[in-house]
């Protein structure tokens, strides 16, 4: 968790707004750090987590979140976390020697005509419950993030059957749970593709249906130590709706540095 991006988003662990959708992006650059920062920002405020981890492990996770002082492990045995992780339960599915709700999260894989109608029901049993009467502990709202929505689309899952998926998603846990929903795509180099196939395309299509969008990018003048890339952020449903801003940003071992930001814009 990065106080200083807390700081710039007026939100904290105690203090943030429901029913949102936070769309990541990146370009030329990592984004991952986004990812870390609200895994632990989320589960700092007691929320019920859904992480749906499809380009890395468990451990990778977990590490990393130790670093900001979260233990992944201690959450997911609490039940706070619901971690689904592609990577191990993929050989099991395209074998088909399985049969569990997480491989049949990903029956994707296997499918002539890949949908993500088990992904979403995967979800909806994860979250539906948080807080209720079986619950060991009693979580705030449900929260869903996605680690990265566009390593589907190398898959074979199409573009239209992704934004089927958000959407759904978006109704059931921002507006029926009022909970919240994070979502990483990663961008094509050629940023005007207009392939209806291509992450840019995706990117393109999610950015109308979120409320907050950070979009990191490399810096145009290269490779510096001292400054790793830059951050637009655009409020799109908050009071500063259609406002962007811009940071340069550091990550460091425990954390990232936010500072010197750059034109402030509205978008009409």
């Amino acid at each position: 968790m990065f106080p200083e991006l807390n700081s710039i988003l007026s939100s904290s662990p105690e203090n943030f707004t429901e029913g949102e959708f936070i769309l990541l992006s990146d370009r030329q650059a990592d984004a991952s750090f986004l990812i870390h920062h609200y895994l632990t920002f989320y589960l700092r405020a007691r929320c019920r987590v859904c992480f749906l981890g499809l380009v890395q492990s468990f451990s990778h996770y977990s590490v990393v979140s130790q670093r900001l002082g979260v233990n992944l492990t201690q959450a997911k045995e609490k039940g706070q976390l619901v971690f689904l992780e592609a990577l191990k339960a993929s050989p099991g599915v395209l074998l088909g020697d399985e049969s569990s709700d997480k491989t049949a999260a990903l029956d994707y894989l296997r499918s002539p005509c890949p949908e993500l109608r088990g992904l979403y029901e995967f979800v909806w049993n994860s979250l539906s419950r948080a807080g209720g009467e079986d619950a060991a502990e009693s979580w705030g709202p449900p929260v869903l993030i996605i680690d990265d929505l566009s390593v589907l689309l190398s898959l074979g899952v199409s573009a239209g059957a992704i934004l089927d998926f958000t959407h759904y998603c978006q109704a059931t846990i921002c507006s029926q749970l009022q909970g919240s929903m994070i979502a990483l795509v990663r961008c094509d180099d050629e940023e005007y593709d207009e392939d209806e196939e291509s992450s840019n395309y995706l990117l393109k299509a999610l950015s109308h249906q979120c409320s907050l969008s950070l979009r990191v990018e490399g810096l145009s003048t290269g490779y510096c130590r001292d400054i790793h890339g830059q951050v637009e952020i655009w409020w799109r449903g908050r009071g500063m709706k259609n406002q962007r801003k811009i940071f340069q940003y550091k990550v460091h071992d425990k954390g990232a540095s936010f500072f010197a930001p750059g034109t402030s814009r509205a978008v009409l």
